[in-house]
This record gives structure tokens, C-alpha cells and sequence, in this order.
């Protein structure tokens, strides 16, 4: 995972890297390579699926939250 997150930022450059499904996003957090995380709320029960905080532990800070028809939008910064 270290040399995949290294590839990817040395080819943003300045941009940001996007990476989607909460495997990524749990191998990231525990490595301490997350900066920020975004989820999109909705009002939808779907009873699977992998839990995303499930066994991490993590201090986030709300940076913005756009309130959709159908879905809310969270984007935390992961506070080291």
C-alpha cells in the first residue's frame, strides 16, 4: 500500500488523490496516509456491506457539509 500511495502522489503532483470503497479508505487511516474523507449520507438502509470505522479509530474534523434533496455531503479532515 506505502509504494501504491507513494506512486500516486508523486504522479498528482500538487492535486489531490482520490480513492474510493472503504477497503482503501481503512488501509489508509490505519497507515496514516488519509488527509481528508468524505461520505455521502443517505437515507437508504441496505443492511450489507463493509462498515467503515469498523476496528479504526480516528479523530475527524468537520470541514464541510452540503445538505442535498436526497443525500447528505460530509467532508472531514483526519486530525493527526
Amino acid at each position: 500500500m506505502a509504494a501504491c500511495v507513494a506512486d500516486a502522489r508523486a504522479a498528482a503532483g500538487d492535486q489531490a488523490i482520490l480513492v474510493h470503497g472503504a477497503g482503501a479508505a481503512q488501509a489508509l487511516l490505519t497507515a496514516g496516509q488519509l488527509d481528508e474523507l468524505e461520505i455521502h449520507l443517505m437515507p437508504v438502509l441496505l443492511g450489507e456491506g463493509r462498515r467503515l470505522f469498523d476496528g479504526h479509530a480516528a479523530e475527524l474534523r468537520l470541514v464541510r457539509r452540503l445538505d442535498g434533496h436526497d443525500a447528505t455531503h460530509l467532508r472531514y479532515q483526519v486530525v493527526r
